[in-house]
């Protein structure tokens, strides 16, 4: 009986997804469109949605044969819903991208040559959204959330809230887990002595659903994650690499 090798993609794009049935399937089928021809593989990761999102995405497994769903039996949030899918992934450069269709999947390619071109000591290419297509009131939230986190971490992100970015998978395992995290992975990646850089990527308006989060609620949230960075960067001693004799 002849055994049939199947190779691992170089790329997985995974997908964090919340009631999201009227914007995920449409998301597969463009981010698919835009890593035609690349090795890659899309993990949709349901965090335990109320409505079809998961119906929704299982039904388009024989269109996209790329597409893996995972599913939550509870609802864990943004972040473990990123790990879960990064855990499950089979590729060693990961891209992340938003589950409502803001980001657009055509950027990410971009961000992973960028990533690979970078050598291997870069470990993340983040997105930089331009042009906003949010409320005033977000993007001035956002502006003075970034500017303080900026000045305390100095992690030179003007923008952590862009959900499309490209990473090293084993970089993103070594970092240390908590809730948010995917909000200061450059701080994270710094603290371990890697580089990162970052890219300008569009941004477009939210066609169905609603957002998760609200201004009050990131602020609050925000406040106890900024004290905890800044802890984990006083406690970390950096060898500078490992040299075996």
């Amino acid at each position: 009986m002849q055994t049939v090798m199947v190779l691992a993609p170089e790329i997985s794009v995974v997908v964090p997804v919340f009631d999201e049935a009227g914007a995920a399937p449409g998301l597969a089928r463009e981010i698919a469109t835009a890593f035609a021809g690349r090795s890659f593989e899309i993990l949709f990761v349901d965090d335990a949605s109320r409505d079809d999102t998961r119906a929704a995405l299982h039904a388009l497994r024989a269109e996209i044969p790329q597409l893996r769903v995972l599913a939550h039996r509870r609802n864990s949030g943004q972040s473990r819903a990123i790990r879960s899918g990064i855990l499950a992934a089979r590729g060693p450069v990961i891209v992340t991208l938003d589950g409502d269709g803001q980001n657009d999947p055509a950027d990410g390619p971009t961000l992973v040559d960028a990533l690979v071109a970078g050598g291997p000591e870069l470990a993340m290419v983040g997105g930089e959204r331009v042009k906003r297509q949010d409320s005033q009131a977000k993007k001035l939230a956002s502006r003075f959330g970034n500017g303080i986190r900026r000045r305390m971490l100095r992690d030179t992100a003007r923008d952590t809230g862009c959900g499309l970015k490209a990473f090293r998978r084993e970089a993103f395992l070594k970092l240390p887990y908590f809730d948010h995290i995917h909000r200061y992975l450059p701080a994270l990646m710094l603290r371990e002595g890697y580089e990162v850089a970052f890219r300008p990527v569009h941004h477009r308006h939210r066609q169905t659903g609603q957002s998760k989060y609200t201004n009050l609620g990131r602020l609050m949230a925000s406040l106890s994650d900024l004290l905890g960075v800044m802890w984990l960067q006083s406690r970390s001693r950096n060898p500078g690499g490992v040299d075996e004799l």
